[in-house]
């Protein structure tokens, strides 16, 4: 596959293999401060998050707040244990510049307490404090509205000089991450890159990733007017809410160098992929914008909503399968985005291609069933789709 100028990266895929050292050098690993974290502890109180969270010194992360947003009801619960002062776990904030501070962990408490006091949400549903549901922070009695001043939030910093460089701060940024994170609701592997690789890549997946034809052919619903983004269909589909939308996109990307993945897992290459990809240019960022846009659109052009199904064999016989597949998506996706050229041939023909396609997935199922991944695979995926499509031009 030709890359654009400057795309192509050398990618280091880290499969962790033992280390053998004496306790000796153990020792001495150990008193060099080697991969020790320096934190301190602070204390916030509850009257002052609002100004905290509002400020250029605090840097949230939009993204997932929009996709993970509490509901009302558990900003509320939570605030009811404020007000009986039940202790809650605390804040994690790393320090990336001195006194400039990313919310790590924590940044459903703090936007929760926040919203309480710019009076955005009323109380509800509270189970020890029923009388103060419907009350916003403004119209709670006094001795109340006195008492949640009182309580504090505890915060966990690790300070700048924790990293000797930028390159190490990220990794030990995403080491304190998935530490903090290896416990309680499992976060997927994009939602892990989102918080630990941010940047022009990140952002430009996010971006695509509410692209209509993108949207069509996986089942995301569009935003619905006049609907809290909470309740909306949108916010509960799956490939939203998990950022699998996001992780689509990127993968278009990184798929034009599958070559790099000879060994190691593929999220291990999604990762290092998006690490360095941060820093493309932003002409390149904007070729490969209009790359995956045209693509995608030829895609839901030709085949519809249907465009990443498989038509599989069953015991009863061949029959679509309910859903997209990656399977498909991926080498599909890659031969249309190298033969835009012969757009407008493909699009007279689309239903010599469409009657074709069920023909096509039986001749070459083998190729295409089960979840291989290995490169071996993807590069007959690529070659049969490429034949096919090539037969239209």
């Amino acid at each position: 596959m030709d890359l654009f100028e400057s795309e192509e990266l050398k990618l280091n895929i880290d499969n962790t293999s033992q280390v053998i050292l004496s306790d000796d050098e153990i020792n001495k690993k150990y008193r060099d401060g080697e991969i020790r974290i320096v934190t301190e502890q602070a204390r916030y109180p509850l009257n002052a998050i609002s100004a905290m969270v509002h400020s250029d010194s605090y840097k949230l992360n939009p993204e997932y707040q929009r996709r993970h947003r509490w509901t009302n009801r558990k900003r509320s619960l939570l605030i009811e244990s404020l007000i009986m002062n039940v202790p809650i776990p605390p804040v994690f904030l790393y320090e990336f510049d001195y006194s400039s501070y990313e919310v790590m962990d924590g940044l459903q408490r703090l936007t929760a307490i926040a919203s309480f006091y710019d009076d955005d949400f009323a109380l509800e549903g509270l189970a020890k404090w029923p009388e103060l549901n419907g009350k916003k922070y403004s119209t709670l009695p006094k001795l109340v509205q006195q008492g949640i001043d009182r309580r504090y939030i505890s915060s966990i910093i690790l300070l700048h000089e924790t990293a000797k460089s930028k390159e190490e701060a990220e990794k030990l940024k995403q080491l304190v991450f998935d530490r903090i994170n290896s416990g309680g609701e499992n976060l997927t592997p994009q939602e892990k890159r989102n918080a630990n690789y941010d940047g022009r890549l990140n952002r430009l997946c996010i971006n695509l990733s509410a692209d209509a034809n993108l949207c069509n052919t996986w089942g995301i619903p569009a935003d619905e007017d006049n609907v809290d983004p909470v309740h909306s269909k949108r916010a509960e589909n799956k490939l939203f809410k998990t950022m699998g939308d996001v992780e689509l996109v990127l993968r278009f990307f990184a798929y034009r160098q599958r070559k790099n993945l000879q060994k190691g897992s593929l999220e291990s290459y999604l990762d290092n992929y998006l690490e360095k990809g941060n820093y493309f240019s932003e002409e390149l960022l904007k070729r490969l914008e209009l790359l995956f846009i045209d693509t995608i659109k030829l895609a839901y052009e030709i085949f519809g909503e249907k465009a990443f199904f498989l038509y599989r064999k069953r015991k009863t016989g061949w029959s679509w399968y309910e859903r997209p597949t990656t399977a498909v998506y991926d080498p599909l996706m890659a031969v249309l985005s190298t033969n835009l050229s012969i757009r407008k041939s493909l699009l007279e023909k689309k239903d010599e291609i469409n009657s074709e396609i069920e023909q096509f997935y039986k001749e070459n199922y083998e190729f295409f069933e089960g979840r291989n991944t290995n490169p071996s695979a993807l590069e007959q995926r690529d070659e049969k789709f490429l034949t096919f499509i090539k037969r239209f031009a």
